[in-house]
């Protein structure tokens, strides 16, 4: 396979950030076989430098023992002369001559240790003796470090935070001083001159790319594509859960996995501190707060209550000042994605509403999502998320159209995807969407008719503000025939089947 330059990265800069976004088996399996290699180097490394440090030790130690040994036959020899210069009868000289030997020691002594300096050697320095590191442990320690290091910036980044994780705070005035660059590089927010955009770090206490969860209780309600993803990579990162669906089977697993199952939406809101939400449509959205054992009869003051769902900024604000009125807490938080970034906690999270507890949810929008926005006032998520949905379900109507086209005009389907993805349009979408299509498989990742909604809900929102969205509506045009054709249940790739019956 073909890799781009662009796309290989140092192992110890980017380690952690690969981590967070490849949860694989194999991508780990890869990682401990890379770790185990650097345990094993540096090893090897540290025995090698071990034992040249010996061996120089022995050649020093016999360096050593040698002068002290010629010393010692010097000395001997000038004794033995003394003794038959005056005799072997003397023995009061004798004495004296051994203890003129015995004192002799010390000088000598002191010559031995001054004559390296002599022959102008440095004197020895405790720092000679401790074993040199070799120049790859010296790589892997300084790869590892670096590897934790923010890129510098004006402003001090918030200490303990995920670099891997970042808060777009929509709503602050605030200039930053210089261009921001996401680590995945797709995404750049630069300054503007009008500094209505500022750009933060996540307040959060994730400690070299892990999340501490929060210590506050979680519950969610609604375990679909999205709703099980999520709820998942919130147990695997620590945080307690609660959960409670409308059919209660779907809670089978996630309580194997260590949640607590809720009776009823009230029950899980009265026992835990923050309940999030992530329901089909408006009506949904209304009945779980609003109908018999709802949310509402749960709220009391303090508690918080998080709506994921992708509805209408009218059904949201109805929704947070209800919640607000009984004392609680309301946040939006929609998320952009599909259910395999959810299972992979990559989706996108677009939230408004109370800001005190946006920041209160960080580790658990760390631990379902790649990025999270901040958009001000209650509504804001809501209307934005419509806006990013019909992009993409206009989108997805073209490239159906495009590959229908083709078809019917004698070109390669497969061709005009591999001349696609070779240009500008190229992205993960486009490639998932156009192999779905080729290999006539509509398993769900995002529902046709979730998408069919969206889009009749931004038209609704152009409508509003008297702005026209012709594009969207000839989208959503071809959605509710292929939803006629009884493809409401597949993903929204089947609208495909709108163009060919």
């Amino acid at each position: 396979a073909w890799i781009k330059v662009e796309q290989l990265k140092p192992y110890h800069l980017h380690k952690e950030e690969m981590i967070k976004i490849n949860k694989g088996k194999r991508f780990q399996q890869a990682v401990d076989a890379v770790e185990e290699f650097l345990r094993k180097t540096k090893g090897k490394d540290q025995a090698s430098s071990h034992n040249s440090s010996e061996e120089k030790n022995r050649r020093n130690s016999s360096e050593e023992r040698g002068k002290q040994s010629a010393g010692e036959e010097k000395r001997k020899a000038s004794l033995s002369e003394g003794k038959l210069k005056k005799g072997t009868g003397e023995g009061k000289k004798r004495v004296s001559s051994v203890s003129s030997e015995r004192g002799s020691k010390s000088p000598l002594k002191r010559a031995q240790d001054q004559s390296p300096r002599k022959r102008g050697r440095p004197p020895k320095d405790e720092k000679d003796l401790t074993i040199p590191e070799s120049s790859t442990v010296k790589r892997v320690m300084t790869g590892t470090v670096a590897g934790f290091k923010w890129p510098p910036s004006v402003s001090e980044p918030v200490k303990d935070s995920d670099p891997h994780f970042h808060h777009f705070l929509l709503s602050q005035t605030e200039k930053p001083a210089v261009c921001y660059q996401a680590i995945t590089k797709k995404l750049k927010v630069c300054e503007e001159e009008t500094g209505s955009t500022s750009i933060q770090a996540a307040d959060s206490t994730a400690v070299n790319g892990s999340i501490t969860p929060t210590d506050k209780k979680i519950g969610f309600l609604g375990l679909g594509l999205m709703g099980s993803g999520i709820v998942s990579n919130l147990l695997k990162m620590g945080h307690t859960v609660t959960v409670w669906n409308r059919t209660a089977e779907k809670c089978d697993l996630f309580i194997q996995e260590g949640a607590r199952l809720g009776r009823t939406p009230a029950e899980v809101v009265s026992t835990c501190d923050i309940t999030f939400a992530c329901v089909s449509d408006p009506k949904a959205a209304k009945d779980l707060v609003l109908g018999p054992s709802g949310v509402l009869q749960g709220i009391r003051p303090g508690k918080c209550y998080v709506d994921m769902s992708t509805v209408d900024a009218d059904t949201v604000t109805e929704l947070a000042q209800v919640i607000v009125s009984r004392g609680g807490r309301f946040l939006e938080a929609p998320v952009s994605g599909n259910q395999q970034l959810s299972n992979d906690g990559m989706l996108v999270i677009l939230a408004a509403g109370d800001r005190g507890l946006y920041e209160d949810c960080s580790s658990c929008f760390q631990a379902m999502g790649k990025t999270s926005f901040f958009l001000g006032e209650v509504g804001n998520a809501a209307k934005m998320m419509l806006i990013v949905n019909m992009v993409q379900g206009s989108f997805m109507a073209t490239i159906a159209e495009g590959l229908t086209l083709a078809q019917v005009t004698g070109q390669s389907q497969q061709t005009l995807l591999d001349i696609l993805n070779q240009g500008q349009l190229a992205s993960i979408f486009l490639d998932q969407k156009c192999q779905n299509i080729l290999q006539g498989n509509f398993k769900p990742d995002f529902y046709l008719k979730y998408i069919q909604k969206d889009l009749r809900l931004a038209i609704a929102l152009g409508d509003s503000v008297n702005h026209p969205t012709p594009m969207a509506a000839a989208a959503n045009e071809v959605y509710k025939r292929a939803k006629a054709l009884d493809q409401s249940d597949n993903d929204m790739s089947a609208v495909y089947r709108a163009y060919i019956h």
